[in-house]
């Protein structure tokens, strides 16, 4: 089998590549988000969020970046961006909140950059 990428550490316009390793590094955030498909989880994670952490092992570390709502530091340690956004929308950070949080900006600033400015 051809290898698609060349080893660990190819960067691509300063953005991680998604690769085994980081997908390791992340299975416990991204089994977390993941389980936010279901509704159930949904609402006990709105419920107790520290018990719904709990569940998935987060380590403290973990932990911390999900309660900061820190989303580049959740891609950073291995979060999945289609698994985040999940966890985005349960704690009221939709797709372009995340965006804003991820550029330093105000959700405000965030969508004078979208071309529909009344978008959420």
């Amino acid at each position: 089998m051809t290898q698609q990428l060349p080893p660990q550490g190819l960067k691509i316009s300063d953005s991680e590549v998604f690769d085994l390793n980081m997908s390791w590094r992340g299975l416990r955030i991204n089994t977390m988000c993941n389980a936010l498909s279901d509704p159930v989880n949904r609402e006990a994670c709105k419920a107790d969020e520290e018990a719904f952490m709990a569940r998935f092992e987060l380590t403290e570390a973990e932990k911390d970046l999900v309660r900061a709502r820190d989303f580049a530091g959740l891609l950073a340690a291995g979060g999945n961006i289609y698994f985040l956004i999940k966890l985005g929308v349960v704690t009221g950070n939709g797709l372009y909140r995340m965006g804003a949080s991820m550029r330093g900006e105000t959700h405000e600033q965030f969508l004078a950059t979208r071309n529909d400015s009344g978008a959420v």
